[in-house]
């Protein structure tokens, strides 16, 4: 793909725009989910249920979330692609372990029913929701990596092509247990969620294969000096991402632990994946952009400052977007009319939805830093980032929710703000964007 020198506004917007899409489009199953387990009996347990699993389930992802954005940066021809490919296979088959073996009765009951003390009802509804999550990180790995491909070559509405397929997919099947079974909830939410993951996995495939000609027919190093993508090269480039990724993403699974043992435990269990899912359609933006920043930064970041600037405004639109739901009547349409909360339990949500107003904002920054540090390959910056977020969200949740005693979500949500912003503030001193200004100022950008 070549990108044109200092790319425009509208380059940019044309390039990302489908992968927001696909993100945005990600973003909705959450509350379409939500809105039918809240219609289904005993609401709160099954949402608390399916809130349960679904975090656990994304723990076990975690390893292979970044092997779309390794794919955007690592593949450049048929070595590079075929050693990226034996790799991700290898690591896909390697993560779906941990789910398999937290499957074996004593190990969930040891570490599930006696870690998070879960009363009986949701502890048997979260053990059988994670069976349907057992083809999950798979199917998620698979496709990622074949959408790094794609976005390498620029084939971003393909990307987004496949995402809608998976959208619809999980729509559909959500709607005919909905109908014609008699499934629980917290079952329908990931039994849907899965179909939609392995119908958007056949999809990538499928409208990947130009890309992946295209690849394979570049014979060795596209790049003068790029030398030959090694194994041990790939590891040491991509370990720092998954392990980026498994502390990162075991945010949620801690702060579902936190709540569990806070004031208004069943409450904010409840409430938080309906909290989560709207934050989640703003922040998705954000994530969207960082494949799309290392594809067009250029490999000697040439393109910064256009690509700096858009996320800028980006950043202060995905904000504005959110801070619209804070307030009547769009909280109320959402979070009882259209996600069928009653209103004693929507009440929960209001203070965590507006403290949560800067984090999609904070979220296209980072993702802007990350595609920074990518693109030079010093991928540990991101990861000691990362261990400083969660460290920071344990030590707050640690002084609102049982020090000062504040409702659990709240107290969720004050510490995985707190954290992000001091995550980001951390990786913009250290890593590779305060060494871009430095170079800039002296004239070398």
């Amino acid at each position: 793909m070549n990108v044109p020198p200092a790319p425009t506004a509208g380059y940019i917007t044309r390039f990302w725009s489908p992968l927001a899409a696909t993100w945005i489009m990600m973003s909705l199953e959450g509350p379409v989910l939500a809105a039918l387990i809240a219609r289904l009996p005993d609401p709160k347990i099954n949402l608390a249920a399916y809130g349960i699993a679904f975090s656990i389930a994304i723990l076990v992802e975690a390893p292979v979330m970044m092997l779309m954005s390794a794919a955007t940066a690592l593949v450049r021809d048929r070595d590079s692609y075929r050693r990226l490919r034996i790799f991700a296979h290898g690591l896909n088959a390697l993560a779906t372990l941990p789910l398999c073996l937290l499957l074996i009765p004593r190990v969930f009951d040891a570490l599930v029913r006696g870690l998070l003390d879960l009363p009986p009802d949701v502890a048997g509804l979260t053990y059988g929701a994670l069976w349907f999550f057992v083809p999950w990180t798979a199917a998620i790995g698979y496709r990622r990596f074949v959408h790094g491909v794609m976005i390498r070559d620029g084939a971003t509405r393909r990307v987004a092509a496949g995402t809608l397929c998976r959208l619809g997919a999980m729509t559909g099947t959500a709607i005919l247990l909905f109908v014609f079974f008699d499934l629980p909830g917290a079952w329908l939410g990931p039994a849907s969620l899965v179909t939609g993951v392995l119908v958007e996995a056949v999809a990538a495939r499928w409208m990947g294969a130009a890309a992946i000609r295209r690849t394979l027919a570049i014979p060795g190093p596209s790049l003068a000096g790029a030398g030959t993508l090694t194994y041990r090269g790939i590891v040491s480039f991509y370990y720092p991402l998954a392990l980026t990724s498994i502390i990162g993403l075991a945010t949620h699974p801690m702060l579902t632990f936190f709540m569990g043992r806070a004031h208004a435990a069943l409450e904010s269990l409840a409430v938080s994946p309906v909290i989560g899912a709207l934050s989640f359609i703003f922040r998705a933006i954000g994530l969207s952009y960082q494949e799309a920043a290392i594809a067009l930064l250029g490999n000697d970041l040439e393109n910064h400052r256009a690509v700096g600037r858009f996320a800028a405004g980006l950043a202060l639109a995905c904000s504005l977007g959110l801070a619209v739901f804070a307030f009547d009547p769009f909280f109320s349409l959402w979070f009882e009319t259209v996600s069928g909360l009653a209103p004693d339990l929507a009440a929960y949500a209001w203070v965590p939805v507006i403290l949560l107003v800067p984090l999609p904002a904070l979220s296209v920054w980072l993702s802007y830093q990350r595609a920074v540090n990518v693109l030079r390959r010093r991928t540990r910056p991101i990861t000691m980032a990362t261990i400083v977020e969660i460290a920071a969200i344990a030590l707050i949740f640690a002084v609102t929710g049982w020090g000062l005693d504040l409702v659990g979500v709240t107290a969720a949500t004050i510490a995985f703000l707190g954290g992000r912003l001091i995550s980001t503030l951390y990786l913009e001193a250290r890593g590779e964007t305060s060494r871009l200004r430095r170079e800039r100022a002296a004239g070398r950008l």
